[in-house]
């Protein structure tokens, strides 16, 4: 036989073993799993909107490890690495035999181990699973290095690399080195950062920053800035102005090595443990929290906290919005994240709390898309008992008659309570509900008409997300806190452009409560529509509003839910919100002059310039204000009224006693009952038309009474032990002023009395119906259930 055909042979078995061996290769590269490392959980990080980190947690191998992507990694500093560590990166299947075969040659020629072989793939490998340097390492090296390979791309082995890279103590990875070294990420690198990066890697326990280090680092630092300045693989300026590689040398050689670690970020610490077991999932949190407002806000409430503490406030909370993007700008969940006597961590901003009377300008808004009440409108503000739910103002005291409006801005609790009974309960918490509020419990019938006046819980977010619907005419868009959240769809409309411009008008009448004076001397904001909240108890302090741009919610109090007669909504937290209104500007940036630019559904409506209805016959002075063009509340006046009288007397007269008098028809102005009673009880008495002539028939409207007392629906509960006659039931119907009102329980006649006084019952347990009639005859009827006290 042949030398040829033999070594043809040789060959060929050559070449099948080769590929054999290939082939188990390849099959094994599939069936055994990848090294367990590069699955380990990196660093939780926070992200401000520009990308800054905000806060970075320890990863939990106690080391810090911030996920990488290469595009955030500045594109310098990997065609640095690539040229000093791994020139045929793109090109080898994790293996380098170019590098391999000069290897050899090199360390045959000098008899000993001067040059290595290893590509950055098999680096990758060896800080996965560190092995001792020995020959089967190296080819269990080599096998893990193909196997990255053929599993993942050359990026995603790139970027493992740049996540995993030693950097000496627990630092890994570029993006926590430039950090940890340089106090910023590796986004931008100066020369002297990039030779920096790469020269600690090659022996991270003798050149990681510390004053003992020092020289070595910079030796080795300057060193790698020659290699690459020579390989021109270290950025010299743009191509317009390129420095020369000397200039670029000395500059690196000028700059001083770190010496010490940077902290790395723990800003905004609330919202990082929020969110980040809101979304476990997530390794990198881009949020939409500007830094800047971020840590403006952060400054106020301390600052705020020095003066509050001593007044026995230890808990504060601050939300600001940007209501045009509907994106959260700034959270603050409490004054101080370590201060653990006070609960200092617990996440306030998504804590529920009684808002006070933050949701009147709401309940304001629906009651005037529903067509029940105009701004302009006289509402009753005297007390009203609902069974055992006695509502009453903040200073205690009644007002009588006030304006809708007025109601508002003051803060007036009864009226609110009445327009709730209007509106409905469940009206209202879908109202809640469709501005984003999740908090509510939902069971039928849980809320009663204290939810007008804070008997509800929401967190200062929810309610950050009812003021952008207020300043937003009425479209309540999903805030966003998370960037890379998709956005919602259509924001729910939750009131008419209309109603929301006209509560915000109302909501503008006061100014800055510490400085009333602001708006005409200063003009910055120029115009802030707000409303505080204080909740029973003196437990919660709210004020919430909006600036021209933004929109705010401060809450004060005590996670422990303990009181202070400091906590007064305008007093404590209203200049805060200002403070911050003012702070995030713009300054000097007006609104829009509402009273020239109304919403296209209003119309301009003339109502009866004393009560704010329609008006009748008898309203002489009529002015002209703002109502929803489809919903104008269509009850005329009711206080003002014709009275025909005998001009001799002055006493009303009817058609069947004109004749043989001398009459005229005269204007005259009454009041509701329950304002005449509330004026009885304060020994006082507003004047009232004319009695009736004798024989005459008393004139006024013929409408039936109204009960007011019990009110529908009312249980009486009797306290066991207690005599039924120290729990009398009072009895209240609205009427005319002369109307003679006879009560009946039961069919039982109770008694008489005048519509502006008050009857008593002594009631007995069972279902009982209640009948009034006037002296007309006409009636109203109310069913009363009584039971004990369990």
């Amino acid at each position: 036989m042949s030398r040829a055909p033999r070594i043809r042979r040789k060959a060929l078995r050559v070449t099948l073993a080769l590929a054999v061996l290939l082939g188990v290769a390849w099959v094994a590269a599939w069936r055994v799993p990848l090294p367990e490392r590069l699955s380990a959980p990196a660093s939780v990080v926070m992200e401000y909107r520009d990308g800054t980190p905000a806060h970075v947690f320890l990863a939990p191998d106690e080391r810090w490890r911030i996920p990488t992507q290469l595009e955030r990694v500045d594109p310098d500093y990997v065609q640095a690495l690539l040229a000093l560590e791994d020139k045929r990166f793109f090109l080898h299947p994790g293996v380098d035999p170019l590098a391999v075969l000069r290897a050899a040659v090199r360390n045959v020629v000098t008899g000993r181990r001067v040059s290595g072989a290893s590509t950055l793939t098999m680096q990758l490998v060896r800080v996965l699973e560190p092995r001792p340097r020995t020959f089967t390492s190296k080819v269990i090296e080599a096998f893990r290095a193909f196997q990255l390979e053929l599993r993942l791309s050359k990026q995603e082995v790139l970027a493992a690399y740049l996540q995993f890279v030693p950097y000496g103590r627990n630092v890994e990875g570029v993006e926590a080195a430039a950090l940890a070294y340089f106090g910023h990420t590796a986004a931008h690198l100066s020369p002297a950062e990039i030779a920096t990066l790469l020269a600690v890697p090659q022996n991270p326990n003798r050149r990681f920053p510390s004053a003992h280090n020092a020289a070595r680092l910079k030796s080795a630092r300057d060193g790698v800035a020659r290699r690459l300045l020579e390989a021109e693989a270290l950025p010299r300026g743009p191509e317009t102005a390129r420095a020369s590689p000397e200039a670029v040398l000395r500059e690196v050689q000028q700059t001083a090595v770190p010496t010490d670690l940077t902290p790395f970020p723990r800003e905004a610490p609330h919202v990082a443990v929020w969110l980040r077991a809101q979304r476990p999932q997530l390794a990198r949190l881009s949020t939409t929290l500007d830094a800047g407002t971020q840590r403006m806000v952060e400054r106020l409430m301390r600052d705020a906290a020095v003066g509050l503490a001593p007044r026995g406030i230890h808990n504060g909370v601050a939300v600001v919005v940007d209501r045009q993007e509907a994106e959260v700008l700034a959270l603050v969940g409490n004054f101080d994240f370590f201060d653990e006597k006070h609960g200092g961590q617990i996440v306030g901003f998504a804590t529920p709390r009684s808002p006070g009377s933050a949701l009147k300008p709401l309940l304001y808004a629906m009651g005037i898309d529903l067509g029940l009440v105009g701004p302009e409108q006289l509402v009753a503000d005297v007390p009203t008992a609902y069974g055992g739910y006695a509502p009453r103002n903040f200073d205690g005291r009644f007002q009588g008659l006030v304006r809708l409006e007025y109601a508002l801005s003051q803060s007036l609790n009864m009226p609110f309570v009445r327009l709730l009974e209007r509106v409905g309960v469940e009206r209202f918490l879908g109202a809640l509900s469709a501005a984003g509020v999740t908090s509510l419990v939902q069971e039928p019938g849980y809320y009663g008409l204290s939810a007008a006046v804070g008997g509800i819980e929401m967190t200062p977010l929810e309610l950050a997300g009812v003021y952008v619907a207020l300043a937003g005419d009425g479209r309540a868009p999903a805030l966003r806190l998370l960037r890379d959240d998709p956005k919602a769809g259509e924001p729910a409309e939750v009131l008419s452009p209309g109603a929301a411009w006209l509560t915000r008008r109302a909501l503008a009448l006061r100014d800055r409560p510490d400085f009333p004076e602001r708006r005409r001397l200063t003009g910055m904001p120029a115009r802030v529509h707000w409303k505080t909240g204080t909740s029973f108890g003196h437990r919660d302090a709210w004020a919430a509003g909006s600036g021209p741009r933004h929109t705010a919610v401060v809450w004060l109090g005590n996670f422990d839910h303990s009181p202070s007669v400091h906590l007064v909504g305008a007093d404590a937290a209203g200049p805060v919100l200002f403070d911050i209104l003012e702070g995030v500007g713009p300054r000097g940036l007006a609104l829009p002059d509402e009273a020239v630019n109304p919403p296209e559904d209003l119309a301009v409506v003339e109502v009866c310039a004393y009560s704010g209805h329609l008006p009748t016959d008898a309203c002489v002075q009529r002015k002209h204000v703002y109502a929803r063009r489809s919903a104008v509340p269509t009850a005329r006046c009711p206080y003002h009224q014709h009275v025909e009288v005998d001009v001799a007397t002055g006493l009303a007269v009817g058609p069947m006693c004109r004749a043989g008098r001398k009459t005229e028809t005269r204007v005259y102005v009454t009041w509701p009952a329950t304002i005449r009673r509330w004026l009885e009880e304060q020994h006082r008495r507003l004047p009232e038309p004319p009695a009736a002539a004798p024989g005459c028939e008393p004139g006024g409207e013929r409408a039936a009474p109204a009960i007011v007392s019990p009110a529908p629906g009312q249980v009486a509960i009797l306290i066991p032990g207690v005599p039924a006659s120290q729990q009398e039931v009072p009895l209240e119907a609205e009427a005319s002023h002369e109307r003679a009102l006879t009560w009946f329980v039961d069919g039982a006649l109770l008694g008489t009395a005048r519509a502006d006084e008050r009857m008593w019952w002594t009631p007995s347990v069972g279902s009982h119906e209640i009948l009034v009639t006037d002296d007309r005859g006409l009636s109203a009827k109310r069913t009363l259930v009584v039971r004990v006290r369990q």
